[in-house]
């Protein structure tokens, strides 16, 4: 289905839970978010069943985010779900890694396809000040778990900041060279917590292409701009919100963990789809995906949504 700027909208980005078992200094707030009532959250039959209407839109690929989705109970229940819809090409999930030693392999034997993995510092103190509860070590047996689960091709999200992990780059280009992984930076978004953080916190993805300026262009992939070093087995990946406006390439849609559809991460706009069902809800996703806003605001100012990364979905 066609949004009415012609985008061809064919990705749902799913939120199960806007809890978290960090507290990302970018994302939330140290005393993290008030616990929401059972009935508050989309059950696992909701998120299904809009997930089913999603696709009677045209909806191909789904991603399952949080908050931490692994946090959600019944997160393998929900992929074997979600998988049954017929339709679903693609079943992919981002997390900070730190519970995979536990779920990487019933997720994989769910149907889950790929994984996108939150990681920020190559570095043990930088990782604990940063999210305040995590260890690095916890992600790294993540990793390991993944791999060793058959998730390979694995990604990584790295939200670039001014004077924490700057100085980082290089190391994390480095480790696509042995690995057949993709080293994906994203722009630190003026939005939640960070939004009146200093401007130097906010560098363009460019930057990456200063630093290691023997990165090769390669063929986009969605919204990244990908590069290679010479002769490496992996990929560098820029994702750049803000000093490059991607919105007319963008062809996603978003539900938050509350039952809410959001056309873009930073519009205020949200069609809520909760008691919806059959052909109702089907046309509430269809209106969401018309009314998708032709692009954000973010390079004339912060970001418009009221809400915290964790309650949309990233």
């Amino acid at each position: 289905m066609q949004d009415s700027c012609g985008r061809t909208i064919d990705y749902l980005r799913l939120s199960v839970t806007d809890r978290c078992n960090y507290r990302c200094r970018y994302c939330m707030p140290a005393e993290g978010v008030e616990k929401r009532a059972h009935g508050d959250i989309l059950s696992l039959e909701e998120l299904a069943e809009i997930a089913a209407a999603a696709v009677a839109c045209g909806v191909k690929k789904i991603r399952l985010t949080g908050g931490e989705p692994l946090v959600r109970l019944g997160l393998v229940d929900l992929c074997r779900m979600l998988r049954a819809i017929p339709g679903v090409e693609e079943l992919c999930l981002t997390t900070n890694g730190s519970l995979l030693p536990r779920l990487a392999r019933p997720l994989r034997e769910a149907g889950l396809d790929r994984l996108n993995i939150s990681l920020d510092t190559l570095r043990p103190d930088r990782f604990a000040a940063m999210t305040r509860l995590g260890t690095l070590q916890a992600v790294l047996d993540g990793i390991e778990a993944a791999e060793a689960a058959g998730f390979h091709d694995l990604k990584f999200d790295t939200v670039l900041i001014g004077g924490f992990n700057d100085d980082e780059i290089g190391d994390f280009v480095d480790l696509s060279r042995n690995h057949p992984w993709e080293m994906r930076f994203i722009e630190l978004m003026p939005m939640g917590p960070c939004a009146s953080w200093d401007k130097g916190c906010f560098l363009p993805g460019e930057t990456v292409l200063e630093r290691v300026p023997e990165l090769a262009p390669i063929q986009a992939q969605g919204v990244a701009r990908r590069y290679r070093l010479p002769g490496a087995k992996g990929t560098v990946g820029l994702i750049s919100p803000v000093s490059h406006d991607f919105c007319a390439d963008c062809r996603r849609i978003r539900v938050t963990a509350d039952g809410k559809l959001k056309g873009c991460l930073h519009s205020r706009e949200e069609i809520s789809l909760r008691g919806l069902h059959g052909q109702e809800l089907v046309d509430a996703v269809r209106q969401g995906i018309l009314h998708k806003p032709q692009r954000h605001h973010l390079a004339e100012r912060r970001s418009d949504t009221p809400r915290n990364m964790n309650q949309i979905g990233g």
